[in-house]
């Protein structure tokens, strides 16, 4: 069994004082057994006073992107060195909003990713297509083409400690929704791929989430399907009693 991730990804928004009573309002919501893996991911800003907020509890601290680079002069950046300091156990790499806004790549991923693994993060990495690419047919290439890229040169082992996040990218933000069937469909498609690339006793025991406008209306549903393992949550995180509802759905 591969145990439910849910992670909440607040991007751009809240306040410090916003953030802490988040942390708390989920506190107090969510069930407090280990049937499922929680974490939640501030703004870089925040990182501090969010994890202060929830240590000692089951909540993961997370961010947002990080760096690949150990430490240099690479201003308003953040290295994974510094994301351990501050207790994260896990960090967001390639979100679509960074692959289409900020121009980064599978290779840049791919740095990442590697750095982050050098930390003992968990890398939670984001692959996903537009809706042009959907309705052109080609989502299975462009799924494939970002998993090689991103994971290129890991080794079976290093594998083994990430988490795949599909997040169609006309579902974020929209409203929209990839139903379960779609999603599961890619899902089946990257757990091939990932047994290809790196062994079935890797590929059937890493997690793959699912992104995309996931509320607690159709969390249950989809995360009900063979191969989704979670979820990586984006407005519905920045409530505590819609996010909470999402982990119990894990449940």
């Amino acid at each position: 069994m591969r145990k439910p991730f849910i992670a909440g990804n607040w991007k751009m928004n809240l306040s410090r004082d916003t953030s802490i009573a988040l942390v708390h309002g989920l506190l107090d919501l969510l069930p407090t057994g280990d049937q499922v893996d929680v974490a939640v991911c501030p703004p870089a800003v925040y990182l501090h006073d969010v994890g202060a907020a929830l240590r000692g509890s089951h909540l993961m601290l997370g961010a947002q992107n990080m760096h690949h680079a150990a430490e240099g002069a690479f201003t308003g950046e953040t290295s994974g060195a510094m994301l351990t300091d501050l207790g994260c156990r896990c960090v967001i790499l390639g979100h679509s909003e960074r692959r289409q806004l900020f121009g980064e790549t599978d290779a840049c991923v791919n740095t990442k990713l590697l750095a982050a693994i050098s930390h003992q993060l968990i890398p939670i990495v984001c692959v996903g297509e537009t809706l042009e690419e959907r309705e052109g047919g080609t989502t299975e290439q462009v799924i494939a083409t970002q998993i090689r890229g991103s994971l290129a040169g890991l080794t079976a082992e290093q594998a083994s400690t990430l988490v795949i996040a599909y997040e169609p990218v006309w579902a974020i933000g929209t409203g929209k929704t990839a139903s379960p069937a779609q999603a599961e469909a890619v899902h089946a498609q990257i757990r091939t791929l990932l047994n290809e690339l790196f062994g079935s006793s890797v590929g059937e025991t890493l997690r793959i989430q699912y992104g995309g406008s996931v509320k607690p209306d159709n969390a249950a549903e989809l995360l009900s399907q063979p191969n989704i393992d979670g979820a990586l949550v984006g407005g519905a995180a920045l409530k505590a009693e819609s996010f909470a509802a999402i982990v119990k759905a894990a449940t």
